[in-house]
């Protein structure tokens, strides 16, 4: 130890290393890589500052090649990204535009058409080729139809009715039955603008002796069941044309579709029964549709061979009995050909779809007809043939087949005192079944 004299202090013991010192020899101990017993060596620490030089400044080492390769075939394949990517995006845009050019064709296009229809005075020929362009772009194209009737192509259309060019009115009627196809806007904005009485009034308009068709009478006639079938098959068309006049014209046409023996048969006749049977739905039509002599027609039709006319012509008069007295009343008054006739097709097995409906209406007459028709019914040998119907039957046809046959032998009075018990219910099943029914109508109307 030392003293340090410190005047009047005193004395003060320093330790011989100072901490500066002592920082400096271990830094000096760590860049020689000395050990815990630092030694100085000859030449005033040459080695040490050698080694320090040494240990700080490695001696560089050889670059790969590798890294530089792959940053290089990442910048690669970053750029190829790039370029497919702003490639897709120009193609896309290019799309777009081609498309969005192409939109607007097509509304120029409608647009012309549209203004040819109203074209006035001598241009009967021009609106004549707009009508058949109306037909030809409506035909398989839902987009054209809904665009030509915002542009007011349907008010033009229906003025051509009144044309005394008669292939001017067909090439109009059917440019408008084109554009109410899937389209019920079309088919409501059609007739509230007046076509179906217009249509109505082309019925009797005298031919065109001009005219290159064979029969224009028949093809006028063809176009408008046409337009019939598919303006009916709108819920909210149903009152209006049933109100119209348009079913006696209906019921002609279904019972007589071609009046001329010489021309090969058309489809007027099944389109004017799909388009009945579309009216029968609505029950303010029933009393009109029976009005109109449609029962016999449909029984008529009923026995016919054609299982699908057949069909369609049982489901229609399943509708005209379950909706009015009237209908099951005109069954009733027609019992010796009726009964027969529908007892009958309960026997069709290769025509499921004809002995539910038949069925139906034998159900519908035991339960709310008259004890007469009753009767008749038995006579017809209805019993036989339901019993055989419930063994062999669809499930509905079964079920109907059973209902019947409780109420005939309630009507016979062996179960008198339960005939009450038994109605009850059977109204009950009757709603039931009417919904089952509606939902069977919701399908059929595919036909119309």
């Amino acid at each position: 130890m030392a003293k340090c004299d410190r005047g009047d202090a005193g004395f003060r013991l320093w330790p011989l290393f100072s901490a500066a010192s002592l920082r400096r020899r271990l830094l000096e101990a760590l860049m020689c890589g000395g050990v815990s017993r630092p030694r100085r060596r000859r030449g005033g620490g040459r080695g040490c500052a050698a080694a320090a030089t040494a240990f700080s400044s490695p001696k560089p080492r050889p670059r790969s090649d590798r890294l530089a390769e792959l940053l290089r075939a990442e910048a690669s394949e970053s750029g190829s990204d790039e370029a497919a990517e702003a490639t897709a995006t120009a193609t896309a845009t290019a799309a777009a535009e081609e498309e969005a050019r192409r939109k607007v064709e097509a509304l120029a296009a409608l647009q012309r058409v549209v203004r040819r229809l109203h074209v006035d005075g001598d241009g009967g020929d021009r609106r004549r080729e707009a009508a058949e362009e109306v037909r030809r772009l409506t035909k398989d194209d839902a987009e054209a139809r809904e665009t030509l009737a915002m542009l007011g192509a349907i008010p033009p259309l229906i003025g051509m009715l009144d044309a005394d060019d008669l292939e001017l009115r067909i090439a109009a009627l059917y440019a408008l039955l084109n554009l109410g196809i899937g389209n019920d806007m079309n088919k409501a904005a059609i007739v509230k603008a007046g076509a179906v009485h217009k249509m109505l009034g082309m019925i009797g308009s005298p031919e065109d002796e001009a005219s290159p068709s064979p029969s224009p009478s028949a093809s006028v006639s063809e176009a408008i069941v046409a337009n019939f079938l598919s303006l009916s098959a709108l819920d909210s068309n149903k009152p209006i044309i049933g109100s119209s006049g348009a079913i006696p014209f209906l019921v002609r046409a279904f019972q007589n579709p071609n009046p001329n023996p010489n021309l090969t048969p058309d489809p007027s006749g099944s389109d004017a029964l799909r388009a009945l049977f579309n009216l029968s739905i609505a029950a303010s039509n029933a009393p009109r549709l029976v009005d109109a002599g449609l029962v016999p027609a449909l029984l008529a039709a009923a026995g016919d061979a054609d299982a699908r006319a057949g069909e369609r012509a049982l489901a229609t008069l399943a509708n005209l009995v379950a909706a009015a007295p009237e209908g099951r009343r005109a069954v009733g008054r027609s019992a010796a050909e009726a009964f027969p006739i529908l007892v009958d097709a309960l026997g069709w097995c290769d025509a499921p779809g004809c002995q539910d409906k038949a069925a139906y209406v034998l159900m519908v007459m035991a339960h709310k007809g008259r004890v007469a028709d009753r009767a008749a019914m038995a006579d017809a040998g209805v019993v036989s043939a339901l019993l055989e119907l419930t063994l062999l039957g669809s499930a509905l046809a079964q079920k109907r087949a059973s209902r019947t046959l409780e109420i005939l032998r309630v009507d016979k009075g062996k179960e008198v005192s339960g005939s009450s018990a038994v109605s009850a219910p059977l109204a009950r099943e009757e709603e039931g079944e009417g919904e089952g029914e509606k939902r069977g109508r919701r399908r059929r109307r595919r036909w119309g």
